[in-house]
């Protein structure tokens, strides 16, 4: 769909107005999807059910309950994109309103009033402290990268004398009923990378080797079969300067060992920065007043959900194969996902109240910037920002980029803490504490059994 423009009214009572206009390709083509669409459900003399041209269906029922037809399938769509495009957040269904229908050959123009979330009330985020960590790279975590160098570069050998240990390499048969099957599967012993019940059976387990072993399933505990085919142990090299000049560029172990603690220190640094504007917006979140309410809820835990779907099915996964091979109910992925929708959900909120708090706006020149930046050599940096243009992803730029910047204001201006001090704090006795904890001990027929 091409980006629908949009005018947004802020009226009383979390009320907001859309004036929107639809692109002219978007509604000849929302007419042609009717007419198509009637022609094979209509019944016409001399043609069988659903084969008359969609000329003569036209021509037979008039064009104007066509438009009826194409504003019932497009029109509620049409909001929705709006609505998207213009960052708010509608709780109810809107007031529609338009003048006349479609006319051949031009764009189409309506009204919608809708119910929108409540603006939040933002605390003062200038009187928040929050935990930060100095970044600091300890010498075990170099001597693990170190390790891994040294596992990257070794040679798999053949096991011989033994059975399987943690760290081989295997490969595997598993088949079962209910399971999909995977056959000459390669895994290493203890890297996480099969249910648990499967991963736990393999070591002791010799060449040739089958068990059977039983892991949850969606519906109950399911029986499968683990052939042991191939098994190889990992003959690491020496830790020394040959290692160095072999697997990097560096001419000695020290020089290499300097380059990795180099490495995971901006890496860490990194890391730590981004869990701190994580822990501010969601610290802001929970002192502000912020709503959501259940329909926003489901709609972006189903988009995180479609996300890991599609995800799967790229990697040819199923997402029964997925579940099974985690351990795991649809119940209990959606559950996840619908904490993180809500959680998301309220950072977002209470940031754009933020924004719209500290007067942030972004200029057109700062999203051409960003797409000039992202743009590979040879890309067409003018035929993307069109693009981007036509499909309201422009605009979707414009949103997250104002959300950046509120995020920048407000952890440049909330209190920075030791980790250690915001750990002795919270053991620290309080009233409120005291009345969490102070529980009445009620007696109940299962009391006694639990003690």
């Amino acid at each position: 769909m091409a980006f629908v423009k949009t005018k947004v009214e802020e009226l009383p009572e979390s009320r907001v107005r859309l004036d929107v206009e639809v692109p002219e390709a978007d509604v000849q083509h929302a007419f042609e999807h009717a007419a198509s669409d009637m022609a094979e459900s209509l019944r016409l003399p001399g043609f069988r059910k659903g084969k008359a041209p969609v000329p003569v269906v036209i021509a037979r029922v008039g064009r104007e309950a066509v438009w009826q037809e194409a504003l019932r399938g497009h029109l509620d769509s049409w909001f929705w994109s709006a609505a998207e495009n213009s960052g708010i957040r509608p709780v109810a269904s809107p007031e529609v309103e338009f003048e006349d229908l479609p006319a051949d050959g031009g764009t189409f123009k309506f009204s919608a009033t809708v119910s929108v979330l409540p603006k939040p009330q933002v605390a003062d985020w200038t009187m928040l402290e929050i935990p930060f960590a100095e970044a600091e790279v300890p010498a075990e975590l170099v001597d693990l990268e170190l390790e891994r160098l040294r596992e990257s570069v070794a040679e798999l050998a053949p096991v011989e004398g033994r059975a399987v240990a943690q760290g081989d390499t295997v490969v595997l048969d598993i088949v079962g009923e209910g399971v999909p099957p995977q056959r000459d599967y390669v895994t290493e012993v203890g890297a996480d990378r099969l249910v648990n019940e499967i991963d736990d059976a393999l070591p002791g387990m010799k060449r040739g080797e089958t068990r059977t072993v039983e892991i949850q399933g969606q519906e109950g505990p399911l029986p499968v079969e683990v052939t042991v085919k191939e098994a190889k142990e990992k003959v690491l090299p020496e830790l020394d300067d040959e290692l160095a000049r072999s697997a990097s560029e560096f001419e000695s172990l020290a020089e290499l060992r300097a380059e990795i603690e180099s490495r995971l220190l901006e890496q860490l640094t990194e890391e730590l920065e981004i869990r701190f504007r994580e822990a501010a917006a969601d610290a802001l979140a929970g002192a502000s007043e912020v709503e959501t309410v259940e329909p926003l809820v489901e709609r972006r835990t189903a988009e995180l959900w479609s996300g890991i779907a599609r995800s799967l099915q790229a990697r040819g996964i199923s997402t029964e194969t997925y579940l099974t091979m985690t351990g795991q109910s649809a119940e209990e992925v959606v559950a996840h996902l619908r904490a993180e929708a809500e959680q998301s959900l309220a950072r977002e909120l209470v940031l754009d109240a933020a924004a719209t708090q500290l007067g942030i706006e972004v200029a057109d020149e700062e999203i051409d910037e960003l797409i000039r930046d992202q743009s590979d050599e040879g890309d067409d940096v003018e035929e993307s920002k069109r693009l981007l243009q036509e499909n309201g992803g422009y605009e979707r730029i414009r949103a997250d980029l104002r959300l950046k910047k509120a995020l920048d204001e407000i952890v440049a201006s909330v209190k920075r803490i030791p980790v250690e001090l915001a750990a002795a704090r919270d053991k620290l006795w309080t009233p409120e504490k005291e009345k969490e904890g102070t529980k009445m001990n009620i007696w109940t027929p299962g009391s006694e059994e639990a003690r």
